[in-house]
């Protein structure tokens, strides 16, 4: 057991110890002043106005030029907010902190354990969208799937991104995502991206007549990429014959209104030779 000689020296290393950390911490942390308070609000309020400025005008300058610029211009925006997000942080650790070389490593420290404990899905956003820059998962203008969402990559943000829907909601999703779930980019940064139109028909269709009208339907639409591959794949099914047109629109913008306008024209070319549909009943079954 210790003795009161011994416990006197335990309090006191304590104690001691407690000095050298409060000395420390007197050491990283400057003297905080109103003026450097003030400055700090400027910093943040000048941050947010650029970030403002550069996402509208990054927009405007990309939907007033050529469309085989329009993603590529898109695209820089993620690069251009991480400069001035890591300018404004080190802008504010100078006004803040004393930054010399043991201090820089115990800053390090600190924020590593306490990224870890207290922010580590926060953390592991960050990080993930950093990757994300290089990997290129995903970018501005891209149209992606991720777990069940689908639309196109309208902000690229610090912790994630927003994806705009078909259906015109605007859905924020974290970067971590790209560690857990499967990814469908549907153009990986080009202009245009495949669109699969199917058509359903029974045993007894002429599909080799089939097939060259959907080829006639993608080849005269305002819409297709002619330079890219035009492919009609068919399967037999149970309950009939399915038909897949595979082409691509001159936009990924336009792949919703592609779509219907190959639909439409496809049926209107079908009505000529009232071709067979499969039965309802039939395909209700086989679901």
């Amino acid at each position: 057991m210790l003795n009161y000689s011994g416990l006197v020296i335990l309090a006191q290393s304590a104690g001691d110890a407690v000095k050298e950390t409060a000395n420390d911490t007197k050491e990283i942390v400057s003297k905080i002043t109103t003026w450097k308070i003030t400055q700090a609000l400027i910093i943040i309020l000048l941050a947010f106005v650029i970030l403002r400025v550069i996402d509208k005008t990054i927009i405007w300058i990309s939907e007033r030029t050529a469309k085989e610029w329009r993603l590529r211009i898109k695209q820089s925006l993620p690069l251009l907010r991480t400069i001035v997000l890591t300018f404004t942080i080190i802008t504010l650790m100078n006004l803040f902190l004393n930054l010399s070389k043991e201090n820089i490593l115990a800053i390090t420290g600190t924020v590593a354990v306490a990224l870890g404990f207290a922010f580590k899905d926060y953390a592991s956003s960050i990080i993930a969208g950093i990757v994300g820059l290089f990997e290129a998962s995903y970018r501005v203008g891209d149209r992606v799937k991720i777990g069940e969402h689908y639309g196109e990559v309208v902000n690229y943000g610090l912790r994630g991104i927003k994806l705009q829907t078909p259906d015109d909601n605007l859905i924020t999703i974290p970067h971590n995502k790209i560690w857990t779930e499967a990814i469908s980019n549907a153009n990986t940064g080009d202009l245009e991206a495949q669109v699969v139109t199917e058509f359903f028909f029974a045993h007894e269709v002429d599909a080799t007549l089939v097939k060259k009208i959907l080829y006639r339907v993608a080849h005269t639409s305002k819409y297709t990429a002619l330079k890219l591959p035009i492919l009609v794949v068919m399967e037999a099914k149970p309950w009939g014959t399915q038909f897949k047109l595979k082409c691509y629109p001159l936009d990924a913008r336009d792949e919703f209104i592609y779509k219907t306008d190959l639909t439409l024209r496809a049926k209107q070319a079908f009505s000529k030779y009232n071709f067979a549909y499969p039965r309802a009943m039939a395909m209700n079954d086989e679901e």
